[in-house]
């Protein structure tokens, strides 16, 4: 008997140890305040069941040392189901963190490109497949990863790729990933169409490439634009290049001088990413450029993002109106002045994820080094959680609790996961993808190549020409 009672004592101990175990690690539940606050609460329970369960097992000792042997096996049976009782507990105080929890983590597939709420409506789904222009050479990967991200996307969005390369590489890279019977049934169903180039123009080479190489696999995909037999082009090769390109096979709208990239951060609201440009396309700026980039960036949050009245911010390094430099003090100004969007005043590095703006506004050399920081974010992110996890069985426990919901916060700030950033400015829905993309980056950045076109962005942005600002 007196062997059973501490094997009761130990699995008492085991939970207590559990219990204390979430209760070290509440910082990392604490993510989201709501799940902290079920999860400590059914913690607190959990921990008075079990010092109860602690208390009978130590009577029951007790009384098996000076009762009768069927008095204490009846106290050390109950003492049995109140420790199944706390272990209960302890079981729902999981289930409620992860229940509250999961619903508000971000998804960034889903929600970064605000797909649950503006890329995924049932209009989208039934609306007129289009064609997109897809660089297949462009990029880290290419062409494998690109093609099985348009493969994927064609089957999940309204929307027929015409997959721009040399053929007989795409092929080669087709029979290799085991996508060569997909890629031609694609082809049957006239969803897919391989368009013959030359090399793409290489990460390192000069944007002013693309004048000498007209058979670049960019300038092909661009002509198809131009020649109105895509409503959209995607390339995950030389950002430079695609700008290059862009201008001269499409042409800027008139009244902008500089096209700007824009790329969607997350911030603490999931549903409301904010709209960062330029970041990375112009990296020496006027005080006009910035005005012209705060202009398209409205109508972008107005069309895609489906903000009625965006937020316009000028990064800067104070609140104050006389705070930065010549740049941001003459920007300030134009903004101010300007009565077709609504201007919240200079945005703090502070402020740019809080959601207190839907559009911010830097020269691009500022964008860009924010653009990667953040990219640097979410690996960070995960590898300080994992080194506070408790090491051995504790950790393991731990971590079998907190594993999605981490691999979540993760891709919530993981660049590959963001897709695309669009390239407003030219005459044309052009998507810029990071040089690394992967197939899950592709589906992203078609499906926002599609949203741009559903949600005629260009004929608005084509309405800015009218503004008496850009005229004079």
């Amino acid at each position: 008997m007196g062997k059973e009672t501490a094997q009761k004592i130990n699995k008492s101990r085991a939970i207590r140890r559990l219990v204390i175990w979430y209760k070290r690690n509440s910082a990392v539940t604490s993510i989201v305040d709501t799940a902290a606050s079920s999860a400590a609460t059914a913690s607190n329970v959990a921990g008075n069941v079990v010092s109860g369960a602690g208390s009978v097992v130590t009577t029951a000792s007790n009384v098996a040392s000076n009762v009768a042997g069927n008095v204490a096996g009846n106290v050390v049976s109950s003492a049995e189901s109140v420790v199944n009782t706390a272990s209960s507990v302890v079981s729902n105080a999981s289930s409620i963190a992860k229940n509250t929890l999961q619903p508000l983590v971000f998804d960034p597939l889903k929600r970064l490109q605000n797909s649950d709420n503006i890329l995924d409506k049932e209009e989208d789904i039934q609306s007129k497949r289009i064609w997109i222009a897809v660089d297949g050479m462009g990029g880290d990967y290419a062409p494998g990863p690109i093609l099985e991200g348009c493969l994927e996307a064609i089957s999940r969005f309204p929307i027929n790729i015409k997959f721009v390369g040399k053929i007989e590489k795409v092929k080669d890279a087709a029979e290799k990933t085991g996508l060569s019977e997909l890629l031609e049934n694609e082809i049957d169903n006239n969803r897919l169409e391989l368009i013959d180039s030359g090399e793409p123009i290489g990460m390192n080479e000069e944007a002013t490439a693309v004048r000498k190489r007209k058979n670049a696999s960019i300038n092909v995909a661009m002509d198809l634009v131009r020649n109105n037999k895509a409503e959209a082009v995607y390339s995950a090769g030389n950002s430079g290049a695609m700008m290059a390109s862009a201008i001269f096979r499409i042409g800027r709208l008139k009244g902008i001088d500089r096209p700007a990239i824009g790329a969607l951060f997350p911030t603490r609201d999931q549903t409301r990413p904010v709209l960062v440009l330029d970041v990375g396309a112009n990296t020496d700026c006027k005080p006009s450029y910035l005005h012209q980039f705060a202009l398209l960036g409205n109508i972008y949050a107005k069309d895609v993002l489906q903000v009625q009245k965006p937020r316009i911010g000028l990064l800067n390094i104070g609140e104050e109106e006389c705070k930065g430099n010549d740049l941001s003090l003459k920007t300030f100004e134009l903004l101010s002045s300007e009565k077709s969007f609504d201007f919240g005043g200079n945005c703090e590095g502070r402020d740019v994820l809080s959601g207190s703006f839907d559009v911010v506004v830097c020269d691009g050399f500022t964008g860009n080094i924010l653009l990667k920081f953040l990219e640097s974010v979410g690996g960070v992110l995960l590898d300080i959680l994992r080194s506070e996890l408790p090491r051995g069985r504790r950790g393991k426990v731990g971590s079998a609790f907190l594993r999605s919901n981490l691999l979540r916060i993760k891709k919530r700030l993981d660049h590959a996961e963001h897709g695309g950033a669009l390239l407003l400015g030219v005459n044309g829905i052009c998507v810029i993808g990071h040089g690394s993309s992967k197939s899950l980056s592709v589906v992203s950045a078609l499906r926002l190549a599609h949203s741009a076109v559903n949600h005629g962005v260009m004929d608005n942005l084509n309405q800015l020409q009218k503004l008496q600002v850009l005229n004079s």
